[in-house]
């Protein structure tokens, strides 16, 4: 297929040493030009030395270590290139507009060029995806069951309606395998074993719904947010009771001051115990 444009466009991707746009770096970037005139479509991809730890979390996603990186040029040393192949074409990628673009602008204004975007179009694949896909109960129903739901949004109705599709989900994937990040098979990651199912639907490493605490790759519960993120949980409020205090007065979900809690007094026994 050859793609209609009256402007260059650019495809790309990056991956970084972490989730957070202002304080993470790109470690990595591809990109692929389309000319607007039809030619050829040209590739520039890159490793980057990001000058920052990278994050665990976001290693073992994407595999490149800081030995990967050693003798790589800084983003100020390839930005400008970057900056020159894209150009004034729109940008295309996946999830980009919530990410890879404003990581790319971070990086851009930080050695000193203005990427200028009320001009640009943006295509952002995983919308087209989601707006054409309805992640909806009645299109679960309609695509597991070939069902029609009626009284949407009663609660009894939606109930019923769930429980069909989980038994649809269970039929349709039973025995197949996934791919993970790395391309490694998940065996069976949809089968009749809640175990099974609860670890496939759920974010592991994350402690509590409002996603303040997490795991570490240590399996020690860390902050996710504030003055104490990455920093372990029991240890950091048993030495600075008033931010303990502060975590128990404010409006955190009662599963995190619940958890905060149960952390602090396990940490503090165990100290008085050795």
């Amino acid at each position: 297929m050859t793609f209609n444009l009256t402007r260059d466009l650019v495809f790309f991707d990056v991956e970084t040493t972490g989730l957070n746009v202002l304080r993470d770096r790109i470690l990595q970037i591809a990109l692929i030009k389309y000319p607007k005139n039809g030619g050829e479509p040209k590739e520039l991809q890159m490793l980057i030395n990001p000058a920052i730890p990278i994050a665990p979390d976001a290693m073992a996603v994407h595999g490149i270590t800081p030995k990967d990186l050693a003798n790589k040029p800084t983003f100020v040393q390839v930005g400008k290139q970057i900056y020159d192949f894209i150009g004034n074409a729109d940008l295309a990628g996946y999830n980009a507009a919530r990410f890879d673009i404003p990581m790319l602008m971070e990086e851009f204004a930080r050695i000193g060029l203005e990427f200028e975007m009320e001009k640009r179009r943006i295509i952002d694949v995983q919308r087209i995806f989601y707006k054409m896909e309805p992640r909806t109960l009645k299109a679960a129903l309609k695509f597991y069951c070939q069902k029609e739901l009626e009284d949407a949004h009663d609660a009894m109705a939606d109930v019923r309606a769930t429980i069909d599709v989980f038994k649809g989900q269970l039929q349709y994937y039973e025995g197949k395998n996934l791919y993970d990040e790395n391309g490694n098979i998940i065996e069976e990651p949809i089968k009749n074993d809640m175990q099974v199912l609860h670890d496939f639907t759920n974010d592991l490493k994350l402690v509590d719904v409002t996603q303040k605490l997490k795991y570490d790759h240590n399996n020690v519960v860390v902050f996710n947010f504030g003055k104490y993120q990455g920093q372990p949980v029991a240890e950091v409020l048993s030495k600075d009771k008033q931010y303990y205090h502060w975590i128990l007065e404010k409006e955190f979900s009662a599963q995190v001051k619940q958890t905060v809690r149960k952390l602090v007094k396990e940490y503090e026994n165990e100290k008085r115990n050795k």
